[in-house]
């Protein structure tokens, strides 16, 4: 009964997960391909840098090219530490900037993948809250079976 009343009090509050679960958000294959493309990236501008004069291009071309190494190596350590956590409160992923969202705000959620990649490219969860998305990267079997259980939830909703 008490969930009921709960229920009526807010309609869109009405999934909780049975526990609370952390993982990484990007699977080892994920985390592999971008290793390999960080060091062909980097490998790339390094040899860029030994033929061409650097020092002698104007400031604004320096600092375009520090942006984009700082970009890659900030991508790369976002890829390899980010985790996503699944909790009574909401659903949380950490990365260069946190993203996270109460289930008391989820409208509807559903799980995209690409086509024949989703041993690399695993299925994301995309959640609509009000006129906003969020997207969520799930690289364990485990967070990809509760973003199943979220988007199944929400479906059965309608």
């Amino acid at each position: 009964m008490h969930d009921m009343e709960n229920a009526q009090a807010n309609p869109y509050s009405f999934y909780k997960p049975q526990q609370n679960l952390s993982g990484p958000a990007y699977s080892p294959w994920f985390k592999l391909l971008a290793t390999l493309f960080t060091i062909v990236l980097a490998g790339y501008g390094i040899s860029v840098a030994l033929r061409f004069p650097l020092m002698d291009y104007g400031l604004g071309v320096q600092l375009l090219l520090f942006g984009a190494l700082a970009l890659l190596l900030l991508s790369y350590y976002g890829f390899l530490h980010s985790t996503t956590t699944i909790d009574e409160q909401g659903i949380t992923q950490t990365w260069l900037v946190n993203r996270h969202v109460g289930w008391s705000e989820v409208r509807s959620a559903k799980m995209i993948g690409i086509p024949r990649a989703g041993w690399l490219f695993p299925p994301r969860l995309v959640v609509r809250t009000g006129n906003a998305f969020s997207t969520f990267n799930g690289g364990t079997q485990e967070l990809l079976t509760e973003f199943a259980k979220i988007s199944l939830a929400y479906q059965m909703k309608k």
